[in-house]
């Protein structure tokens, strides 16, 4: 969570040091346009999430070849070494009722099967979030729209798609461990 917060301050102090120092728009504007693009990102990001969250789980069931993953998709996680940063990533699917930060019944097959859905759920929503974050640039004139509003949906993007890759990396995993575990059940 401090690496997120961290990036986001950064990127906000960057944003709104380069506005101030090529005169896009009054210091008291750039600085509103920064934190209200700011925080129309986490409110478009939350509304998404919960509206996701509230969708039957049977889309986004263990077997939905929508959230398969490819055996180049794993290579590309690999190459990628998520392995080694995706315990850094912030994970808020707690505030929905179910954290995937730790696998807490590893021999639970439901818990398990549920543990999937949530996953999937999560790349729907961190997936919807990379275009809906450019919605704030609609809430902006002028050239702030391009010096301030996309500069912040970018840095949503990327802090949307590192979750993505964390979900995608763990999800084989986990169908692995669900396989198992029905194959020894019966």
């Amino acid at each position: 969570m401090r690496l997120y917060l961290t990036t986001i301050g950064i990127a906000m102090l960057i944003i709104s040091a380069v506005n101030l120092a090529i005169g896009t728009a009054s210091w008291y504007y750039i600085l509103i346009a920064v934190v209200w693009c700011t925080a129309l990102q986490f409110a478009i990001d939350g509304s998404l999430a919960f509206l996701i969250n509230k969708l039957p789980n049977r889309w986004f069931g263990v077997d939905n070849v929508l959230y398969s993953v490819s055996e180049t998709e794993k290579k590309l996680y690999r190459k990628l070494r998520v392995k080694f940063w995706k315990d850094r990533v912030w994970e808020l699917g707690g505030l929905g009722g179910f954290s995937k930060k730790h696998c807490t019944e590893p021999s639970n097959p439901i818990y398990i099967e549920r543990f999937i859905i949530e996953c999937n759920k999560g790349v729907l929503t961190h997936r919807l979030s990379y275009p809906a974050g450019f919605l704030a640039m609609l809430t902006l004139t002028g050239l702030p729209v391009l010096t301030v509003a996309l500069p912040v949906a970018i840095v949503n993007v990327y802090l949307n798609i590192l979750p993505t890759l964390v979900l995608r990396y763990n999800t084989p995993k986990l169908q692995a461990i669900l396989k198992r575990l029905k194959r020894k059940a019966g």
